[in-house]
C-alpha cells in the first residue's frame, strides 16, 4: 500500500500559521542539505493531496515558478505542476487547475482509496483544518515536521482535533545550517 507523508512547516510551539494565516515567522533562506531532504522525499512521490484553501496559493504558485526556468526553484516547481494533484473540498465542483482533481467524499474512504491505489507514495500539504482531519483518523504514515527557530504564542494547531493520543516512532532528527530541525516521525502502530 502507498504511503501518504505529511510535510509542514512548525513554530516551536507548534503552530502552522498564526492566527489569520500568517507565516512571516518562516525560515525561508534554506541551506543546501534542507532542499536536497526536500527533494529526497518528494521525489519518489506520484500524488499530491491538498486542502482546497492552500491549493488555492499552492498550485498557481508553483506554476509560475514552473514557468521560469530561470527561477531558482524551477525544479521543485516542475515536480509539483507536473505531479498529479487531488484537492478536498466541500465547496468547489469543478477544478480549476491543470493536473488536479477534486475529492468530495468522505476524508478517510477517500485517501484510503488513493492508499490503495498502484503507485508511488502520496504527499499531503494543507492548512490545519485538512492537515488536522488526517492526523485525527490516524492516515498519515510519515510525518516529516520542519520546526522554524520562532515561537508565535497562538495560532493554527494540527494536532488540535485527537480524540486520544496518538504515539509516534522517531525515525529521525536532522538540524540544519538555517536553524530548521526536521522531526521525521512514524505512527507507532501497536
Amino acid at each position: 500500500m502507498r504511503k501518504l507523508k505529511l510535510q509542514v512547516q512548525m513554530t516551536v510551539d507548534g503552530f502552522i500559521a498564526g492566527p489569520n494565516g500568517e507565516m512571516d515567522w518562516g525560515t525561508w533562506d534554506w541551506d543546501d542539505d534542507l532542499k536536497q531532504y526536500v527533494t529526497d522525499i518528494t521525489e519518489p512521490i506520484d500524488c499530491i493531496v491538498l486542502g482546497r484553501k492552500l491549493a488555492e496559493g499552492f498550485i498557481p504558485h508553483w506554476a509560475a515558478v514552473a514557468a521560469n526556468p530561470e527561477h531558482p526553484e524551477f525544479t521543485a516547481g516542475q515536480k509539483f505542476t507536473d505531479t498529479p494533484k487531488v484537492v478536498f473540498t466541500k465547496t468547489l465542483d469543478k477544478s480549476a487547475w491543470n493536473n488536479t482533481i477534486l475529492a468530495t467524499g468522505d476524508l478517510v474512504d477517500e485517501i484510503t482509496r488513493l492508499k490503495k491505489q498502484n503507485g508511488q507514495d502520496i504527499i499531503a500539504y494543507g492548512g490545519a483544518t485538512f492537515v488536522s482531519a488526517l492526523i485525527k483518523h490516524g492516515l498519515i504514515d510519515e510525518y516529516h515536521l520542519f520546526i522554524n527557530p520562532a515561537a508565535i504564542g497562538q495560532g493554527m494547531a494540527i494536532f488540535k482535533e485527537l480524540d486520544g493520543k496518538q504515539n509516534l516512532r522517531l525515525v529521525k532528527s536532522i538540524a540544519f545550517g538555517c536553524g530548521i530541525v526536521v522531526l521525521n516521525y512514524e505512527p507507532k502502530r501497536d
